[in-house]
């Protein structure tokens, strides 16, 4: 069981292209689930230990795994996350599957497929109707952002934050925090970026 639910969940991370997938959640689950076993079978046998302790550990062990998995890009870019995220529960469905609780591992199986593959579509969704977009903004010189900053007075857009530094080819990269008026949407700074002078590319965080 451990193997079946641990590698539809990897599958699907595998879809996207990610580092950890098929095989490493199922490595993650199956590990999980004997650990339990484990701790269950000496607790039974031998009416000693805590028959919790050694799941206890997996829970808070995984983290090395998960960490891995996160990446920052040159573009300062956080990767990652929901990976590590979806490899520390499937952890815990291990655990679940490895006392005998199927109905809330099979439950919390189905949860999280469902929260990374369809709660991904709802976000992009919901984010495309906001008026305030988090986006790294490359600039070719100094001036150009300045411009771009005179730009977004002239469109009645608000610059709420920014932070930014130069990449390795002199170019000012920049962090910012823009919040648009009424009549536009903020998808659409991503999308026109190729309209405004100077602005080399525009990509939202993932």
């Amino acid at each position: 069981m451990a193997v079946v639910v641990g590698g539809i969940i990897g599958l699907e991370r595998d879809m996207k292209n990610h580092a950890a997938g098929f095989r490493t959640y199922i490595l993650v689950c199956l590990g999980s689930t004997v650990v339990m076993m484990t701790n269950q079978f000496i607790s039974d046998t031998y009416l000693v230990g805590d028959p919790s302790r050694m799941g206890a550990q997996v829970i808070s062990g995984i983290g090395f795994l998960g960490a891995g998995t996160i990446l920052v890009t040159n573009n300062n870019h956080v990767r990652g996350l929901t990976t590590a995220a979806g490899l520390w529960s499937a952890a815990c469905v291990g655990l679940a599957i490895g006392i005998g609780f199927y109905e809330g591992a099979i439950i919390g199986a189905f949860a999280l497929l469902v929260i990374m593959n369809s709660f991904q579509r709802l976000k992009k969704a919901f984010m495309s109707q906001r008026k305030v977009v988090d986006c790294y903004i490359l600039f070719e010189t100094v001036v150009d952002f300045h411009n771009f900053l005179s730009y977004c007075a002239l469109e009645d857009w608000k610059v709420l934050s920014i932070e930014g530094n130069t990449d390795k080819n002199e170019n000012i990269l920049y962090y910012m925090s823009i919040k648009f008026n009424n009549h536009v949407e903020a998808k659409s700074l991503v999308k026109n970026y190729h309209g405004i002078k100077g602005v080399l590319s525009v990509e939202e965080p993932e």
